[in-house]
């Protein structure tokens, strides 16, 4: 068969590189300058960095046999430290009972386990939201010291009309009550949030993607980048083509999608018009990330830090140095990682990369991370559309788009953007490989289905 893949993230390069391994020729179409999505890796000052931290981690013998087929022995497993900065002080996660105590202070400490036992007795009613779920699995207190301001940076909603699905996929199991035994006991592994230990390639999160490229082109197939797609073309229910922006047209067998869900329903030829109304309705979240030089090695130990203080506007930290030496080489530099996040109606979208790099060093010192150390470069990277928006009620307004697709022959939807899942880099390697099999197997796998078992999915083997 000849098949079209929209979009060279995980899901998409997933399902091309398995589809060329059965012999099929496949043309993937990408937007961008590069494979790998929000897991591309970028070259900057001699050194590599990937679009914010991306762990590989699962454990699910399909993902993990297939991660393996194309990484070989160039990986290492990195110690994961990640910690949460709040108020000048550094909460370790999963949360250490001598380390809360100390940044917390006693009477604070002893006050989020009240709020917990309250919460245990009075719980609260409404758990379809983030706050009300989070709430009842930590309390009043702990939700507002360690979730609702991390998590209202990132979505830039309320955390009382934001679905509860995000902290189902997220938090999953976890509550004070695990908190409290990993304190004790320590991480036993169980728990995905938790994970000590992730395989890391020695080139890179994108180094996955890009030999999975690689591969497609050697087998026949093309990679065509800054292609972006205008439509795909249906006629009586059934996808036969799709129409580049310059409007050329080619025709296809199957088509396997990962663009923005809303972009592709709304541009389909025979949608109606109660369907394009809702996916419209569907909002993603834009990312900048502002990459800054700082010349020093040892800054902080951490992979990454989630920045929950109220009077920084970034929400995440990265420190390169600390992932792989195979990163940095022999560059005696540290590239940090500073993420913010936006909508494309907020003034903060449109500015321009020297304000931004302003903003960025600005509030690295002001985290005293870095102390004296020169910062003497900075970048800036613009990701638009990279996190589907769980406002509250979602799923109806998607359910009704998602019953419209599933009506349509030959295509199959994937991926974080265009199955619109707050997918892991694991998710969506699984969604294009069983694309592939429904393609070239005849399998009958429902897509939407991965990332919705919450509770379980991890713990398959």
């Amino acid at each position: 068969m000849k098949i079209a893949v929209i979009g060279a993230g995980p899901a998409g390069m997933t399902a091309a590189y398995q589809l060329s391994k059965k012999g099929h020729t496949v043309d993937v179409f990408e937007a961008s300058n590069a494979v790998g999505g929000m897991s591309k890796t970028l070259s900057m000052w001699g050194q590599k960095v990937d679009i914010g931290p991306h762990r590989f981690f699962s454990n699910d013998t399909r993902i993990n046999e297939l991660w393996l087929e194309v990484v070989g022995n160039d990986y290492e497993m990195v110690d994961r430290l990640t910690r949460i900065y709040y108020n000048k002080r550094f909460f370790h996660y999963p949360i250490k009972a001598f380390d809360a105590l100390k940044n917390l202070g006693v009477f604070n400490a002893m006050s989020c386990v009240v709020s917990y036992g309250v919460e245990k007795l009075s719980p609260a009613k409404d758990k379809t939201t983030f706050e009300g779920w989070v709430t009842n699995r930590f309390g009043k207190k702990l939700y507002n010291v360690f979730f609702k301001t991390y998590t209202e940076k990132l979505w830039g909603i309320p955390c009382n009309v934001l679905d509860a699905d995000f902290a189902a996929q997220r938090i999953k199991k976890f509550s004070l009550g695990e908190a409290m035994k990993t304190a004790v006991f320590g991480n036993k592994g169980n728990h995905k949030t938790l994970v000590d230990q992730f395989a890391y390639p020695h080139g890179g999160t994108g180094m996955v993607y890009e030999r999975m490229a690689a591969f497609v082109k050697n087998h026949e197939g093309n990679i065509f980048l800054n292609k972006p797609i205008k439509r795909v073309l249906t006629k009586d229910k059934r996808a036969y083509a799709i129409e580049l922006e310059d409007g050329i047209i080619q025709e296809y067998d199957y088509i396997v999608s990962s663009m923005p869900l809303s972009l592709l329903v709304s541009r389909l030829p025979e949608v109606p018009e109660k369907v394009k109304t809702a996916a419209n309705a569907l909002k993603f979240r834009n990312t900048i990330i502002v990459y800054l030089n700082v010349n020093a090695k040892n800054l902080f130990p951490d992979n990454w830090l989630y920045i929950h203080s109220a009077d920084l506007m970034m929400g995440r930290l990265t420190n390169f140095r600390n992932w792989s030496p195979h990163l940095y080489g022999e560059q005696q530099s540290t590239i940090c990682a500073l993420e913010y996040w936006c909508y494309d109606e907020d003034d903060f979208w449109s500015w321009d990369d020297s304000k931004l790099i302003e903003l960025g060093k600005e509030e690295l010192r002001k985290t005293g991370l870095i102390g004296n150390a020169e910062i003497t470069d900075g970048n800036v990277c613009k990701i638009h559309r990279c996190y589907p928006v769980y406002s509250k009620g979602y799923k109806e307004t998607l359910s009704s788009v998602v019953d419209y697709l599933k009506e349509i022959e030959k295509l199959q939807v994937i991926g974080r953007y265009g199955a619109f899942k707050y997918n892991n880099q694991d998710h969506s390697i699984l969604m294009g490989k069983l694309a592939a099999e429904n393609i070239a197997e005849s399998k009958n796998h429902n897509l939407w289905d991965i990332n919705t078992d919450y509770e379980d999915y991890q713990e398959q083997v």
